[in-house]
């Protein structure tokens, strides 16, 4: 659970989008950089970072057939392709429709208003699977040498706030200008300022402003049960 009591306000957004747009433009190349070193070796070279944020499928390409399993997670599991992000209206899709409904609720309004400002908000990652989330750890650990700095990415299916549907990875970088500037009204907090793209509810923001974030997961004592 959030402990923390202290709030940001609406005048502190500019600040808070400054922290996020860096965040994500280290989170991009990191994941650029997963996914030259899981590509095969014939595989042509992109030439620059995707634009929207990482997606479930940046783990890598399933290994072995075994549907919905840690060795192959599907869309069963929560999984999002990259270039097939869905709206938070796409609740037949598993990463959508098993979020908790309280949070789709909100997102929803978000996304309804933010679309009358020309804004397109999709989602790269929901609700996941104990296998995905499962898949994601044992990736990141490869990727980042231990478990300790892979902990500041991915948490473990026992604490993952998108395996329990409270979670949510928004994209792109205009969408998160502009919950960074007015998702509080919502109750749409950023919960870690290594994420700009990790949103969760909390319904007191909407009055008192979100929650104070953490610098990454490994302070938020959710992560420590």
């Amino acid at each position: 659970m959030n402990t923390r009591t202290a709030t940001i306000r609406p005048h502190r957004r500019w600040r808070r989008l400054l922290v996020s747009v860096g965040a994500l433009a280290v989170a991009g190349a990191l994941a650029f950089a997963v996914q030259q070193s899981l590509a095969p070796a014939s595989a042509a070279v992109p030439t620059g970072i995707p634009a929207t944020v990482p997606t479930s499928e940046s783990v890598g390409e399933p290994v072995g057939d075994v549907t919905g399993s840690v060795l192959a997670p599907s869309e069963a599991d929560g999984v999002i392709r990259d270039g097939d992000q869905p709206t938070v209206f796409d609740v037949d899709r598993e990463a959508i429709g098993k979020l908790d409904p309280a949070l789709l609720e909100a997102l929803q309004r978000a996304a309804t208003d933010a679309a009358h400002d020309g804004v397109d908000v999709r989602v790269n990652s929901g609700w996941r699977s104990a296998a995905l989330q499962d898949r994601m750890l044992q990736d990141a650990i490869a990727e980042y040498g231990s478990e300790a700095e892979a902990a500041r990415w991915v948490a473990t299916p026992a604490t993952s706030a998108h395996v329990s549907g409270d979670a949510v990875d928004l994209g792109p970088l205009p969408a998160l200008d502009w919950l960074a500037q007015r998702g509080w009204r919502y109750g749409l907090c950023q919960i870690y300022a290594n994420e700009s793209w990790h949103y969760e509810l909390r319904p007191d923001a909407a009055t008192d402003g979100c929650p104070e974030m953490y610098a990454d997961p490994t302070e938020d004592p959710r992560m420590h049960p």
